[in-house]
């Protein structure tokens, strides 16, 4: 049985996926997307290292790394937790641990109730925006990283969404080939490509090979 709600530690990498409540879109308009990205870059980026995404109109896809409790502490802010995490002695220890994992868990709740608050004023609407855990797969083997870039990209498209998901603007496939700065992780990103001609030669092969193949989750 998949755990679709293991616990989140640090230095560890994860799938992390939610949807619409009642499957309802999340994303109505244009600009809820880059307001989206913007709330995320708040609250998740000191707790989290991301290499990739995808919006959806009702759900998203998120690949994310737990960052170590001295990651967490050196990335200075203020923000429930840190406190804490500074007062401990040791910060490999289980207790430190635990204290990432709870900060990341709160910074997720802050985060979808502010996006949700603003989509709910925007669409005069009331109640939960997203199902109510959002859900998370540990990812156990680093080999399994590229197939699962590869599978958040291409969602648009294998949803049946959009005619190219290269031009789908609402991912971070075009971030990867950019050259403008980004918060993402770029670099290793196209590290475990073996550079941006190989990334993108795997993606054109991805998206011909369809669902073809052993992946780690189908939306």
């Amino acid at each position: 049985m998949i755990d679709y709600y293991p616990p989140l530690i640090p230095d560890a990498f994860f799938h992390i996926f939610n949807r619409g409540n009642n499957r309802e879109n999340v994303f109505y308009k244009p600009a809820n997307a880059p307001y989206f990205l913007g709330k995320y870059s708040k609250y998740l980026y000191p707790v989290l290292d991301t290499y990739a995404y995808c919006l959806l109109p009702n759900h998203f896809h998120i690949l994310a790394r737990v960052k170590s409790a001295a990651e967490v502490i050196a990335g200075g802010g203020d923000f429930p937790g840190l406190k804490d995490l500074k007062s401990l002695e040791t910060r490999s220890d289980t207790a430190a641990a635990e204290v990432v994992g709870q900060m990341v868990s709160e910074q997720f709740r802050l985060f979808f109730m502010s996006y949700a608050k603003a989509i709910n004023k925007q669409e005069g609407r009331v109640g939960s925006l997203f199902q109510k855990n959002f859900k998370r797969l540990r990812i156990g083997s680093k080999l399994h990283l590229p197939n699962l870039v590869l599978y958040i990209h291409a969602n648009p498209q294998l949803h049946d969404l959009y005619g190219d998901f290269r031009d789908w603007t609402d991912s971070s496939y075009s971030a990867m080939l950019s050259e403008h700065p980004t918060k993402l992780r770029r670099e290793e990103v196209l590290s475990w490509f073996g550079g941006k001609e190989q990334f993108i030669l795997r993606h054109n092969e991805y998206i011909d090979w369809k669902m073809g193949g052993d992946f780690l989750i189908e939306d």
